[in-house]
């Protein structure tokens, strides 16, 4: 990302600081790659629940809440690591959950039976919880606030290029290793970690700021006012929509690309990859138009966009049809991803920011974790399309609570 150097010209705030350091591109580097981490773990999960299922013999109910064990793990990680790195530090403890992440996901090769499994992916999940929300605290302390929506989005990208790894690499590995080797593999994040322990700074405004901590907690600090509350209801619905409907769709689009047209791991895994390339391009975009035009217009144009596209794609037959129209749905369903961690970090205090970003995106994430199994159930009852077309209806929602609960902040400083 050596090409992203800022300029005073264009600084959308008139005073700051507009250059981006090294500090803060390693920032973005250690926070991009543990998120790319995490997104390479739970999309292949997603591509062998099928190889899973046969092998221990899991239901269809047993297989899906693997995914939502794991995003509710996530939700109890944000809250506890959150809420510690808002009081110890952003560096030491995110280095802390990827380890976390890295040492239970490779545990899942150990997995005897069902329960094993859930346990060591609800664990797993603590580590994924904790690592999301400092990253993105991180990043946005460290960057001009000019280039803070565009440097979150970078940290997003970290995230398709782990989904994408995972696309390809999974119907090359699987066979060959299979679904043992495909988690033993996701032990080498903890290698990682050593690196980006000791090669990260913490930030200067959560150094400055930690001198005047307020006595509250910081979860505290998210309900401590009418306004703060509704700040937080707003972001849990926003957060809420984006995960129900990502994960509704990609854990559910190999399978249904298997099973209605035939397609082999090989050919569902290219469908997905178009997807996920379309995805990556809308956060890229997401994070440029958000700090030109402000994070509201942003957002409202997105979601009308993944409202859209989410009833065009369910009523889609051809296969090349499917192609192109995956990668626009893509562009718009998980585009926003760009924009949360500039949003949070500008709507709530540095003593909060990381528990702000951890508890809201994941309490957004326990309820999207519910997405596979509700587009499972109403896929076999209904059939594919209707499950996918009903959530356009959650968009609607997600335009509601933009509207009224969000306020503009672009180029805000953080407080």
């Amino acid at each position: 990302m050596s090409d992203i150097q800022a300029s005073s010209a264009g600084s959308i705030e008139g005073s700051g600081p507009t250059e981006v350091d090294g500090k803060a591109r390693k920032a973005l580097w250690g926070a991009a790659i543990g998120y790319a981490m995490d997104g390479f773990d739970l999309l292949i999960l997603g591509f062998m629940l099928r190889a899973i299922s046969a092998d221990l013999q899991l239901s269809q109910a047993q297989a899906a809440s693997l995914v939502t064990a794991t995003l509710v793990g996530a939700v109890l990680g944000g809250i506890g690591f959150g809420m510690l790195s808002d009081r110890i530090g952003r560096v030491r403890v995110l280095t802390w959950t990827i380890v976390l992440f890295a040492v239970f996901t490779g545990m899942c090769a150990l997995a005897q039976g069902y329960w094993d499994l859930l346990i060591y992916r609800t664990i797993a999940g603590l580590g994924l919880g904790g690592e999301f929300g400092i990253g993105m605290a991180l990043v946005a302390e460290a960057w001009p606030a000019s280039k803070r929506a565009r440097a979150s989005s970078y940290v997003g990208l970290g995230w398709q290029v782990g989904v994408l790894a995972a696309a390809i690499a999974t119907p090359i590995l699987l066979p060959t290793i299979g679904w043992r080797g495909m988690f033993a593999i996701g032990i080498l994040p903890a290698v990682a970690a050593y690196f980006i322990r000791h090669s990260l700074h913490e930030p200067e405004v959560f150094v400055a700021r930690s001198k005047d901590r307020p006595k509250e907690s910081a979860l505290r600090l998210l309900v401590k006012d009418r306004e703060t509350a509704k700040l937080s209801l707003g972001m849990v619905i926003l957060c809420s929509v984006q995960n129900f409907g990502y994960y509704g769709v990609m854990i559910w689009l190999p399978n249904y690309l298997a099973t209605r047209f035939g397609f082999a791991l090989t050919q569902s895994a290219v469908w997905t990859a178009v997807t996920i390339g379309g995805m990556a391009l809308g956060i890229f975009a997401f994070g440029h138009i958000a700090d030109r035009i402000g994070r509201r217009p942003a957002f409202f144009g997105y979601m009308i966009g993944a409202a859209v596209m989410v009833v065009v794609y369910s009523r889609l037959t051809d296969p090349m049809q499917l192609l192109v129209a995956g990668a626009v749905m893509g562009f718009f369903v998980n585009g926003m991803l760009g924009g949360y961690g500039a949003l949070i970090s500008e709507l709530f205090p540095t003593a909060a920011r990381a528990t702000a970003q951890n508890v809201l995106f994941n309490i957004g994430r326990g309820v999207g974790g519910f997405g596979p199994v509700v587009v499972g159930a109403i896929a076999a009852a209904y059939g594919f399309q209707t499950a996918i077309a009903l959530l356009a209806a959650l968009y609607i929602l997600d335009l509601l609570a933009m509207w009224l609960l969000i306020p503009e902040k672009r180029g805000a400083e953080l407080t």
